[in-house]
């Protein structure tokens, strides 16, 4: 189920406004913009985390990414540092093969990111980057356990909007039909509007395709 739902987003360039729709206005990841525009990236999802201004535990948890997977990060106590750059970017995307990277923090060499165009999403740049040591930190292992629930196995889609996630919950044939209709749904709506010439009120809100026949 989750490969037929990956290739029905990737397929039919499904948004994130219109999976967040399917999901009763839920399910975005806040905060988080594309470092590169015209990218729609779908997948499903590994969470890895860093924290307290180190990277040496995120380059352990990398190694193990799979192609074609979606990789969250999620920075604890950094402080709006870099997580990474443009090393660990081309080491991903090109050798790793992954689809998309989201960082739920900073990345650095915006030039370099920019310029190879990779399919990056993050809360934004800063030329100042984590340390690449290890260092003691109290970590909450509840935390991580719950985190891993929240996203692992999950699908994320990703576009010029942001960043929605799928939730395991949600990954069936009842949600995969949920968005078959809603893409139906916009294809009626735009009929309505550019060749029907109605207004937004009649078509989105009294839907009057539902009762005027069609022409």
């Amino acid at each position: 189920m989750i490969n037929a739902l990956i290739d029905f987003i990737k397929i039919n360039k499904v948004s994130t406004s219109e999976v967040t729709d399917a999901l009763g206005k839920t399910g975005n990841i806040p905060g988080v913009r594309p470092i590169n525009g015209h990218i729609h990236c779908a997948g499903k999802v590994r969470w890895i985390y860093a924290y307290g201004e180190s990277n040496w535990d995120f380059h352990s948890q990398i190694c193990g990414v799979k192609p074609g997977e979606i990789i969250i990060v999620e920075a604890f106590d950094c402080n709006d540092r870099a997580v990474f750059g443009s090393i660990v970017s081309k080491f991903l995307v090109l050798y790793r093969q992954v689809a998309a990277v989201v960082v739920m923090g900073y990345v650095r060499d915006a030039h370099q990111l920019i310029k190879e165009r990779y399919p990056l999403w993050a809360y934004g740049v800063t030329p100042i980057g984590c340390f690449n040591k290890k260092v003691d930190y109290s970590f909450d292992e509840t935390l991580i356990k719950e985190r891993r629930e929240m996203y692992d196995g999950t699908i994320a889609i990703c576009d010029d909007s942001g960043v929605a996630i799928i939730p395991r919950s949600n990954l069936n044939q009842d949600f995969l039909n949920q968005l078959i209709k809603m893409e139906e749904q916009e294809d009626i709506w735009f009929d309505c509007i550019d060749r029907r010439k109605w207004d937004t009120f009649e078509t989105i809100c009294q839907k009057k395709y539902l009762t005027v026949k069609k022409t």
